[in-house]
């Protein structure tokens, strides 16, 4: 392999290193309190070896809120597949919920962010408008699998079913391993209880 594209792969490996680092700290103390020297010692790098990368602390959590937001619209598409739509309702509802589930696993730091309200509002609001969007991907979904539901009644089920959903998520996200499954068991049988009805 030639030198420049070592050194490119190299710098991108380190950039990883640096994101993933500032996602631990992020998430152990927040946003405000979080210091680049902190993300740096947590990546086991010098500061000045951080600033090659990243201006400040604001540029890591730009990185790590566009690599949310990458794997977030990665998993609507695999959970809000109309493909889907006929299988029985608790596995739709399974394979609604599991790639958004696995994308808040995968992403602890953002996710800490997020809620916090510390992280600037440019940074925010796309995501935001990407976790607004999952309520209008279920009315599809519901709209695809019961046609003759009227749209208020479908607009409304989907603002419900997003907010059971988003109850129980942070039950699930923490819940030790061993438990994790229980709890997406539970969730999918308060949605399905929820859902079932309207296909009646």
């Amino acid at each position: 392999m030639p030198e420049e594209p070592r050194r490119q792969a190299r710098g991108q490996r380190r950039m990883e290193q640096l994101t993933d680092a500032a996602a631990v700290v992020f998430a152990e103390v927040g946003y405000a309190k979080a210091t680049t020297n902190a993300i740096a010692k947590r990546a086991g790098v010098s500061p000045g070896t951080l600033y090659q990368f990243f201006a400040n602390k604001e540029a890591l959590a730009e990185a790590l809120a566009e690599r949310y937001r990458d794997e977030l619209k990665a998993a609507h598409e695999k959970a809000f597949d109309l493909s889907m739509v006929d299988l029985p309702l608790p596995e739709l509802v399974d394979r609604m919920i599991r790639p958004m589930v696995e994308v808040n696993l995968a992403n602890p730091g953002f996710k800490a962010l997020f809620t916090s309200g510390d992280l600037p509002d440019r940074l925010t609001a796309p995501t935001q408008a990407l976790h607004q969007a999952v309520t209008g991907r279920v009315a599809e979904v519901l709209a695809a699998r019961i046609p003759g539901l009227p749209p208020t009644q479908r607009d409304t089920a989907a603002a419900v079913a997003t907010q059971i959903f988003a109850a129980l998520l942070g039950t699930v996200v923490t819940a030790p391993a061993p438990d994790r499954d229980r709890w997406i068991t539970e969730l999918n049988k308060a949605l399905v209880g929820y859902l079932s009805p309207l296909e009646s």
